[in-house]
């Protein structure tokens, strides 16, 4: 398909640049393909009486790191020109890929100082080497620290990377270092927040629970790369970025049982569901997983194993937009969004929310 056919226009308004208070007070847009009335308004609170009892929500625990990095190039030429990474993928205990700004100062075999601005202080700065350098800014960064100490440093040097939809609009602050992490959030390593579960509050989980509705976690670390245009005109020449994940077993096994009792499971965020999707196989049964996926859902994609999503508002031609109208109908969704602009729902990663459930085969 066509890029500019999952294209819309967003006043700039409708972007929220702060979430709403309290997080489950936030709008979530009701879409149900089966039924004739495909839209109603609901609030995110509504949530346990939307869902039914057995349902199981499956929502992603990843931490966000704050691995937005300011530093200089060192030891070439006279000059030492700023630079700023965004580490997106972490390949092992001192190596990551980054998208680097700007990237044609950088070349391969390059020194970057992160914590200063300029050569005059090296002292407590962090170091790394350009191991390789790819297309579009992307970089392999290899660090002296490895493991704790590396993670450590990062935590010292770094800052929460806002979405560059808000960062363009006012600078980040420490109430970002709350409002951008879900409240579930537990293993360290994303860049992004999965914003669908910025909405959870211990009130909505006390409800949710009463209700007979289990919340369980998987890990997938989202990456930079979720903030990326789509460049290309056709959807088939696009390539998705890596995001490591990590389901147990122990998961897979609770949730094919689920699913054999004929139990729901609604996937809280595209990330949780990409996850979902990857390891399960074409018969539709899951199964443990470890690994890196680039999953890539468009329109035509047959889904394995979720029953229902629950996902923010996002951006025009990007690849979560074409995710959800693979999963809830290409034209509903282009209805859905129309519907959401006009009556004023917030979009984006501090932004409403809405339930969607699949297409009518």
């Amino acid at each position: 398909m066509r890029v500019d056919e999952f294209d819309f226009d967003l006043p700039p308004e409708n972007i929220a640049l702060r979430p709403t208070n309290p997080r489950d007070a936030a709008r979530l847009l009701l879409v149900t393909p089966q039924n004739d009335h495909l839209l109603s308004d609901k609030t995110v609170s509504d949530l346990p009486n939307l869902l039914r009892k057995g349902d199981i929500l499956v929502a992603n625990d990843t931490r966000v790191i704050p691995a937005r990095l300011r530093g200089v190039r060192t030891g070439r030429g006279t000059t030492t020109p700023k630079i700023e990474v965004t580490l997106h993928q972490k390949l092992n205990d001192n190596t990551w890929k980054a998208f680097a700004k700007p990237g044609r100062k950088l070349n391969e075999g390059d020194n970057i100082a992160f914590g200063i601005t300029d050569e005059t202080c090296m002292a407590g700065s962090l170091n790394a080497r350009v191991k390789h350098k790819g297309n579009g800014g992307e970089i392999t960064l290899a660090f002296d620290l490895s493991g704790p100490f590396l993670e450590t440093a990062i935590a010292t040097h770094g800052e929460m990377p806002l979405p560059p939809y808000i960062a363009s609009k006012r600078t980040y602050d420490e109430r970002d270092e709350s409002d951008y992490q879900t409240m579930y959030a537990q293993h360290k390593g994303a860049v992004a927040a999965p914003t669908a579960g910025l909405h959870f509050t211990p009130n909505l989980m006390d409800k949710l629970k009463a209700n007979g509705i289990e919340v369980e976690y998987l890990t997938l670390h989202v990456g930079a790369g979720t903030f990326l245009p789509v460049k290309v005109d056709e959807t088939s020449d696009h390539k998705m970025h890596a995001e490591n994940g990590i389901l147990p077993q122990q998961l897979a096994d609770k949730l094919n049982a689920a699913k054999a009792e004929g139990r729901r499971i609604i996937a809280v965020g595209t990330t949780a569901l990409r996850l979902l999707e990857s390891a399960a196989d074409d018969t539709g049964k899951l199964h443990a997983f470890n690994d890196a996926t680039q999953i890539f859902i468009t329109p035509g994609y047959k889904f394995k194993f979720i029953d229902a999503l629950m996902t923010n508002f996002h951006l025009p031609r990007s690849t979560l937009f074409m995710l959800v109208s693979a999963f809830s109908g290409f034209e509903n969704m282009h209805k859905a969004y129309n519907h959401a602009i006009k009556s004023g729902y917030r979009f984006y990663s501090y932004g409403d929310s809405s339930l969607l459930f699949p297409k009518q085969d």
